[in-house]
């Protein structure tokens, strides 16, 4: 069968190592240290690191002094090239990337998000038959589409394969058809922000809502949002989506984004970033209730946290929504698992607008 990797003879990496270009890292934080690691590790030297304009105060960064975009044009002319280093769906955000790209050569490199290694051409041909089975499972044209070209991003690290792929985050409702006697489950619930969404979308018409949320200052911003519902109908816990009830060491960190640490404790820089949180499994929230609707986004224990779900999904068949970009396996893993569980599901993927491929999502109805 011919496939599209068989169009594919190399990836962003192999560029990167053979480029006479200057290469200029655009952005701070941990995406950018995680590329910066890369890229030494392969021997690629960063040139410079810029910020847009407004972030940029005569500071350092990685021992760089960073610059803006018109420092940089006038250090090396043409001679360079970007790489986007950090996340956004803000549309501002994404239009003024979108204006780089249209004058410079860009790229936005495809890291994950938890886990180790890259997703290069090597690994995705020892993947071949897992996408290839994944690829033949998806229900329309969309989701063969989004799946095609999110892949091509990620070996490519090119921004036009995201763009032409995307949707609004709305399909997702369409797809779904969320009606008005939803049990819905919110996993990764952050600060309510999502079950705010749902509310809106069913006019606050549901059966009855369950939310996990671990981390505390989250969670107590999600009660606090959320008072209005009563407690007959919204059960919060302050814990993590797992397999089984267990305690997890958790990496705190901004917004969505506290995880489960897979890191040595012993060699942890800041200790005062990690705390003990309960997990629990979904199967055991529920207790035999029959939920419609489970959302999942759960920075890289979605594995363990379906099969904490496998009687509810295997008896039930719930409406599914599942975050498909926080390590490199989870585009065709996770649809193998799900599929593994309940044979009868449809399987959709769609990306909605964000750079990088981080609103990448699976459907499964």
């Amino acid at each position: 069968m011919a496939f599209f990797l068989d169009e594919i003879d190399g990836c962003l990496w192999d560029y990167l190592r053979q480029t006479d270009k200057k290469v200029v890292l655009y952005g701070m934080g941990d995406g950018a240290e995680k590329i910066k690691s890369v890229l030494d590790s392969i021997g690629v030297p960063v040139a410079d690191i810029m910020a847009s304009d407004e972030f940029v105060r005569g500071h350092s960064f990685l021992g760089y002094r960073v610059k803006k975009l018109s420092e940089v044009e006038e250090l090396y002319g043409e001679d360079f090239l970007i790489l986007v280093c950090f996340g956004s769906q803000l549309p501002d955000v994404m239009e003024h990337i979108y204006s780089i790209a249209e004058k410079h050569e860009l790229y936005a490199p495809n890291v994950p998000v938890v886990g180790d290694g890259l997703f290069t051409l090597d690994y995705a041909r020892e993947h071949r038959r897992e996408l290839e089975s994944v690829y033949s499972m998806l229900a329309d044209e969309q989701s063969r589409l989004v799946f095609e070209n999110v892949i091509r991003y990620k070996l490519s690290g090119r921004l036009e394969f995201l763009r032409q792929c995307e949707s609004p985050e709305e399909e997702m409702y369409d797809l779904l058809k969320i009606g008005a006697e939803e049990t819905y489950v919110d996993l990764g619930a952050y600060n309510g922000d999502t079950i705010v969404k749902f509310l809106n979308e069913t006019g606050m018409h549901f059966r009855k809502i369950y939310a996990m949320e671990p981390d505390h200052r989250n969670y107590v911003k999600l009660k606090r949002r959320l008072y209005m519902i009563g407690s007959g109908l919204l059960e919060a816990y302050n814990c993590g989506a797992w397999d089984c009830e267990t305690v997890m060491r958790f990496s705190l960190r901004a917004g969505r984004s506290s995880k489960v640490d897979e890191s040595d404790p012993v060699r942890a820089a800041n200790p005062a970033r990690f705390r003990e949180v309960n997990m629990m499994s979904v199967d055991h929230m529920l207790r035999g209730d029959a939920a419609t609707f489970v959302k999942y986004d759960v920075e890289g224990s979605e594995k363990q946290a379906i099969d904490g779900a496998r009687q509810t999904i295997s008896a039930h068949r719930p409406k599914l929504s599942v975050a498909l970009y926080h390590r490199n396996e989870d585009m065709f893993a996770i649809p193998l698992q799900i599929a593994g569980l309940n044979r009868k599901y449809r399987f959709y993927m769609r990306h909605h607008p964000y750079i990088p491929d981080w609103d990448t999502n699976l459907y499964c109805i």
